[in-house]
This record gives structure tokens, sequence and C-alpha cells, in this order.
């Protein structure tokens, strides 16, 4: 028998211009917003307010990049990115932020960076295991 194995085609999502959403998204993909959005979004992927966009919301998403504009409070896991048009307008909770020239950040941060194993860790663990077996 054959087995028949569907796979999950992701496709980005768009919020076009001439658009206008409320409401809570919630998206396992990449999202863009070139229109309006209100409410709450919570994304796998990137999160990306074009030139035109605008997002009241609360952001949870692996990174975000605003080029339009966004206010409401925004955690990512990795990089918040401002352009030299962007605005972010709240408080932001992350590990990595970057502000182009003429961007503007209008709120606070709470930066916390993620611990990774660090080399002298992982070096000085064969090195124990080897000074016990030459002193056996």
């Amino acid at each position: 028998m054959m087995r028949r194995q569907k796979k999950l085609r992701l496709t980005d999502t768009l919020i076009g211009q001439g658009t206008t959403m409320d409401g809570h998204l919630t998206c396992q993909t990449n999202l863009r917003i070139e229109g309006h959005f209100k409410g709450e979004i919570e994304a796998s992927g990137t999160v990306t307010i074009g030139e035109q966009g605008v997002a009241t919301a609360n952001i949870q998403a692996r990174e975000l990049m605003i080029a339009g504009k966004v206010y409401g409070d925004v955690t990512t896991k990795g990089k918040l990115i401002i352009t030299s048009k962007g605005q972010f307008h709240g408080n932001y909770h992350g590990s990595s932020i970057i502000i182009h020239e003429g961007g503007i950040f209008s709120g606070e941060s709470r930066m916390e960076k993620l611990e990774p194993r660090s080399i002298v860790q992982d070096s000085e663990v064969p090195v124990a295991k080897k000074n016990k077996k030459q002193a056996g």
C-alpha cells in the first residue's frame, strides 16, 4: 500500500494595503502587514510591518521588523528591527534591538540575553574526565 502523507506547505500571510482587520491572529508562518491591524498577534515566524502598515497590537513573534507604525507591547525571541521610516510606540521585551537612523522608539525596553553554552564549559568537561582517568 502506498502511504499518503500530507505535507504542510507554509505560505506567508499578508494583510494587504486597504485591508482593516481586528482580532486575535495566530500565525505559524511569516506575517506581513501593509494594511491596518488591531488586536493581538502571536507568530512563530517573522512579523513585518510595511511602510504603509499600522498595527495597534500586542505582538509576540520570533522577530519583528517595523517600517510602518506599531502601537503596543512587543516580545520577540530574536531581533526587533526599526527601519529609518519605522515607528514603535510601546514596551519591548527581547534579546536584541536595532534602530536605524531616523527610526522612532518611544517606550521602554527590557533586554535579556540568551545564554548559550560557553566554549570554556564545553572544553572543561573532557579535561575533567581525562584527569580522572590519569589519576586512577
